[in-house]
């Protein structure tokens, strides 16, 4: 869902008396029941690509993209661009901050499928 339609119905439902928002919860559990029972949720995996010998840090940051591409990558822009700033202004080198990227994507993918579980559930 996107933040604008989160924030609509969000200041829609607190207009609302209790029993209507209960009525609307109660129809939104409806619709994601039908829906969970027309496309069942399958848990999309990482297609973990190898790194090129002496990848940069850019590269590696794409690479990882395009292996967790289910990952929203906003979430994980600041995280990221700390690590980028270790390496551009702080001198860290690529061999030291590639696997710190590496694990900053593994768990952000662990939250996913917790996050995952959680609606299959």
């Amino acid at each position: 869902m996107s933040q604008s339609v989160a924030q609509r119905l969000s200041d829609i439902l607190i207009t609302l008396p209790e029993a209507e928002q209960k009525n609307v919860l109660a129809f939104a559990e409806f619709l994601h029941a039908r829906v969970r029972a027309e496309h069942p949720l399958t848990l999309p995996l990482p297609e973990l690509l190898e790194p090129p010998q002496g990848e940069s840090v850019v590269a590696a940051i794409k690479r990882l993209s395009r292996s967790y591409a289910m990952l929203d990558k906003t979430k994980m822009l600041g995280q990221t661009a700390e690590l980028m700033t270790q390496h551009v202004v702080y001198g860290r080198t690529a061999e030291e901050i590639i696997p710190l990227l590496e694990t900053l994507f593994m768990q952000h993918y662990q939250s996913f499928v917790e996050h995952y579980n959680k609606q299959i559930g």
